[in-house]
């Protein structure tokens, strides 16, 4: 299973970045669990400054940006192929 992490406070962008993860594991069919960390300083322990971020299975792979639904495919898709 995929465990994808979003990094953020709940601001608007981390709300967005969730929806997109979302519906790109959805869109893929993906086994995942989704978990939305908002305590600024497990957000630091990843090493992410700016938000927000994502992390597939603890391995940071976004931040500061909410990329297309199409991008986030793209980078789901690789990440799960590795794992």
């Amino acid at each position: 299973m995929t465990h994808i992490q979003i990094l953020g406070t709940g601001c608007p962008k981390c709300t967005k970045l969730a929806e997109t993860a979302k519906a790109a594991a959805d869109a893929l069919g993906l086994a995942y669990e989704l978990e939305k960390i908002t305590d600024i300083n497990k957000i630091m322990s990843f090493g992410v400054m700016m938000t927000p971020g994502l992390a597939v299975d603890g391995k940071v792979l976004m931040v500061g940006k909410v990329p297309s639904l199409e991008e986030m495919k793209t980078v789901l898709a690789k990440e799960a192929k590795s794992v």
